[in-house]
C-alpha cells in the first residue's frame, strides 16, 4: 500500500516548489497525493535560519495541497551519493511507495542539485533490490526530473495555467530567500521568482498554453495507450 503516488525530492527546501510547485498543485487538485523530502536544512543558505527555512517550507507545502514533508538533513554543502545518504533515501522510498518519484535535473549551477540526482537516481535503483535490506519491502518506481536553475529542453511539459498562483504563493512563501527584508544579494534576491514564472510562459508557448513547467527523463516515454486514445 503506497503513501503517495508522487514523492518529490530536493536537496534545499524551495527546489521542488520552483521545478514542480505547479505540477504539484495540479495533480493533488485532481486527487493524487504527493510527499516531499528536502535532503537538507538549507543550513548554509546565505539568507535566513534553518528553523525560519522548516517553517517557511512547511507553509510552501499547505499552499501547494502536500500533506507530509520530510527533511533528512544530510548536511547542506555536504552530501553525496555514498552508501549511508542512499540508504536514508532508499527507506524513503520504500515507506511512501510512490509510484513516481521526481528530483532535481543534474545539469545545474549548484552543485548540491547535481549531486540530489546522483543520489537519488542511485536510491531508486537501489530500492528495489531484495538483498539491500531495510527492513522494509522493496519497491520498485520511476524518476524523472525537474529544472530549478536554467533552461533546458524539456521531454515532456505540464499544463499548469489555473496553477501557477498557487505556485506563486509557495514560491513567496520563502520570503528569506527571495525577498529578505535583512540579508545579502544572491542570485535569489535578483528577481528570482520572475524568472522562473517566465520560464513556465516560455515552456507554454511551446504547446500552446500559457505556463507550462518542464521535464527531463532519462529514458524513453511510452505513450502508446495515450497516442491511441487521440488518433
Amino acid at each position: 500500500m503506497h503513501e503517495a503516488d508522487i514523492l518529490a525530492i530536493g536537496a534545499h527546501s524551495d527546489d521542488v516548489e520552483i521545478g514542480m510547485g505547479g505540477t504539484l498543485a495540479k495533480w493533488i487538485n485532481e486527487g493524487l497525493t504527493a510527499v516531499i523530502c528536502d535532503l537538507t536544512r538549507a543550513e548554509k543558505s546565505s539568507n535566513g535560519t534553518p528553523e525560519n527555512r522548516l517553517f517557511e517550507a512547511d507553509n510552501a507545502a499547505r499552499i501547494l495541497g502536500v500533506k507530509r514533508r520530510i527533511n533528512l538533513d544530510l548536511g547542506d554543502r555536504n552530501f553525496t551519493a555514498d552508501q549511508q545518504s542512499i540508504e536514508r533515501v532508499v527507506r524513503v522510498i520504500r515507506e511512501v511507495r510512490p509510484k513516481i518519484v521526481f528530483c532535481p535535473y543534474y545539469e545545474d549551477r549548484h552543485p548540491d542539485h547535481i549531486h540530489a540526482a546522483k543520489l537519488v537516481l542511485e536510491a531508486v535503483f537501489s530500492s528495489r533490490i531484495r538483498k539491500i535490506d531495510t527492513g522494509q519491502e522493496p519497491h520498485k518506481t520511476q524518476v524523472y526530473h525537474y529544472m530549478i536553475n536554467g533552461i533546458h529542453k524539456p521531454d515532456f511539459v505540464i499544463d499548469i495555467t489555473d496553477f501557477s498562483d498557487q505556485k506563486l504563493r509557495a514560491l513567496t512563501a520563502y520570503q528569506s530567500q527571495f525577498t529578505p527584508v535583512d540579508g545579502v544579494q544572491t542570485p535569489l534576491t535578483d528577481d528570482y521568482i520572475e524568472t522562473v514564472m517566465s520560464r513556465d510562459r516560455v515552456f507554454g508557448k511551446e504547446v500552446e498554453v500559457k505556463m507550462a513547467e518542464g521535464f527531463k527523463t532519462d529514458k524513453p516515454l511510452l505513450l502508446d495507450k495515450h497516442i491511441a486514445g487521440v488518433l
